[in-house]
């Protein structure tokens, strides 16, 4: 029988020997790919993202629990069917035109992956063009993320990329970074605002409901 408690205390611990190690042992086991990662590998990943948003983790901690996961999903991924794992949204995440940072983007992208979502990850310096380019191949979700004032104006410019291609209707918009607010998100028509990566994926999965 998998022990998932343990998967779930080693992915949280950022031990990537030991979720392995279980991860392979659930395998060789015969138990269904699918439920080590619903059962192991996503809740303990999960309750990292509630540690963060709670300063109880930090980032240190989080980059190597996102390692012990991806160590184990690699060992996994290989047996998984086409339908096994529905990814709850496609979301294409990246650091708008202009900005070169990227840790709170890589950091959301981790919290997303961790928590089930597919994740199509531009980078930084992405212009409204790629965006576009990521929803016509399949994104329904656009991450946008800044860092600094100078570059905020983008993540509304892309906003309205989106709109004259006609693409704004069938795909939400999250935004984050420093500068970013509330009232910011509101102003330039974007679905959702997320003030760190903790909170991102409850804020996501409440719009996709």
């Amino acid at each position: 029988m998998a022990d998932f408690n343990s998967m779930q205390e080693a992915v949280i611990g950022g031990n990537l020997p030991e979720a392995t190690r279980l991860t392979q042992e659930a395998l060789d086991e015969g138990t269904a790919p699918s439920a080590i990662v619903n059962d192991g590998l996503i809740p303990g990943m999960l309750v990292v993202g509630e540690k963060f948003k709670n300063n109880e983790f930090y980032v240190p901690e989080v980059l190597i629990a996102a390692r012990a996961m991806k160590g184990a999903m690699a060992l996994v991924k290989p047996f998984l069917k086409e339908g096994d794992m529905p990814a709850l949204a496609t979301v294409a995440i990246g650091t708008v035109q202009g900005d070169l940072h990227d840790i709170g983007k890589n950091l959301v992208a981790m919290m997303l992956e961790g928590a089930g979502f597919k994740v199509m990850d531009l980078g930084v310096d992405v212009s409204p063009e790629k965006f576009i380019e990521a929803v016509s191949d399949g994104a329904s979700v656009v991450a946008l993320s800044a860092l600094l004032t100078t570059t905020m104006p983008n993540i509304g410019r892309t906003i309205e990329a989106l709109k004259e291609a006609g693409l704004k209707d069938g795909v939400k918009v999250i935004i984050g970074g420093a500068p970013v607010t509330q009232a910011y998100c509101d102003e330039i028509g974007a679905d959702g605002y997320s003030p760190d990566a903790g909170s991102c994926v409850d804020m996501l999965k409440a719009l996709i409901a």
